[in-house]
């Protein structure tokens, strides 16, 4: 398969707590020679002022004084680097079970997940934790890196092992491509360079992988939406007759003369024009920010949906959400909340919790209403206008949402529609 040199990939790290997610990372970057003359200077300088033997890799990735100084990453890191098949951004997530939210925010927009399991342990409650976020995400491609080989005396039969644990739960998951890896990140073990300790292991490195994974665009390019942010009304002389709406293309083409549909309000007209900046185009699709106006002279707001007339999203008050808990403060039973989807911004209420999902299990909690921090399940949200919402799996776009505090103005969840 020919890769494009030019196409980015998107990739999250995850696993438990002194798993070697930092590790890897810093041997990734460091193999790949994709750190800086400055950045390696100043890492071994600080390396050698810990007493470390060599470059600490880890401290490519832990670049907040904070980290650091407590020897733990507290937050989402984002790393870019390029190699001459492929441009990357990682997102390292921190293992602790407090930051689970974390995982959500560094996940919601990869299209894989590097997940870390160490050689000793194996599979933990944070490997299915993360797993199942993963999938919830609808993330197409699961890395299993089983780290620290080198402390298990590179065993392939618990490296086997540590599969069949993993199949055993991940039957249950929706994701459509899972390997597995043994690597030292340590080492360097199959991370870039092949390892010579493993030669029971025929598969491909991890940046092997990671250069030749096909990636899919997560782009609905069927379902039309198109979310409207503001409308444009100029005041020359020139344009008074122009009204315009403008927004960015969610999902979907748009072309002149197109049928379209103005939701809420079921209005129906025709595309007469399709502006990117000042130049008229003929048609729009995702992810464009263009300008589009219509034959008749509807009612159109920031909030309203221009979709196709023969193909639209649901559009109610009441629906039923994956829901991943992110505050430190519990949900608070029937509490108004602001809810975000796409440019629309109302007041919605928790009206249930239908189940929370055990992470150890998968099984489905009925008899505890209760969402806690880092807490996901299945909710019944109301709001007090109509949504036009498609189910995430379809659309990430239309199918995703955030709830805020009023009081607060801080982000407590962040949710799927199903």
């Amino acid at each position: 398969m020919e890769i494009n040199n030019n196409q980015l990939l998107r990739f999250t790290t995850a696993g438990s707590v002194d798993d070697g997610k930092s590790t890897l990372i810093g041997r990734l970057l460091y193999d790949s020679k994709s750190i800086f003359e400055d950045q390696l200077d100043s890492v071994t300088a600080t390396s050698a002022k810990k007493g470390h033997d060599g470059v600490d890799l880890a401290l490519f990735t832990d670049g907040l004084r904070d980290e650091r100084e407590q020897g733990i990453t507290i937050d989402v890191a984002y790393r870019y680097f390029t190699t001459p098949k492929r441009k990357f951004i990682i997102a390292d997530t921190p293992g602790h079970i407090q930051y689970t939210r974390n995982m959500v925010t560094g996940a919601s927009t990869a299209n894989a997940a590097v997940i870390l399991i160490d050689a000793r342990h194996g599979v933990i409650e944070q490997t299915k934790r993360h797993s199942f976020i993963a999938s919830l995400l609808n993330i197409p491609h699961l890395i299993v890196c089983i780290n620290k080989m080198d402390l298990v005396d590179y065993s392939e039969d618990v490296y086997n092992d540590i599969i069949g644990q993993f199949e055993e739960f991940s039957s249950k998951l929706l994701v459509k491509d899972v390997r597995f890896i043994p690597i030292s990140a340590l080492n360097g073990d199959n991370v870039v360079n092949r390892s010579v300790n493993m030669d029971w292991y025929q598969g491909g490195t991890l940046l092997n992988i990671l250069e030749t994974l096909h990636i899919s665009s997560d782009i609905n390019k069927i379902d039309a939406r198109f979310p409207v942010q503001t409308v444009l009304r100029p005041q020359s002389e020139k344009h008074r007759d122009y009204r315009g709406y403008a927004g960015r293309v969610a999902s979907g083409i748009y072309r002149l003369g197109d049928e379209v549909a103005v939701l809420p309000s079921g209005f129906t007209s025709k595309i007469r024009s399709i502006n990117a900046g000042e130049t008229e185009v003929q048609e729009a699709f995702a992810p464009m920010s263009v300008a589009i106006t219509l034959d008749d002279d509807i009612d159109v707001s920031r909030g309203d949906m221009i979709v196709k007339t023969n193909n639209q999203p649901e559009s109610s008050q009441e629906f039923d959400i994956m829901l991943c808990w992110l505050n430190n403060e519990p949900a608070k039973p029937r509490a108004k909340y602001t809810i975000m989807h796409t440019s629309n911004e109302q007041r919605a209420m928790i009206k249930d919790v239908v189940y929370k999902v055990d992470i150890n299990t998968y099984n489905r909690i009925t008899d505890d209403k209760d969402l806690s921090m880092n807490d996901i399940g299945r909710v019944k949200i109301r709001c007090t206008r109509p949504l036009m919402t498609d189910a995430y799996r379809d659309n990430r776009n239309t199918g995703s949402i955030i709830l805020i505090d009023e009081n607060t103005n801080e982000t407590v969840a962040a949710g799927m529609i199903v």
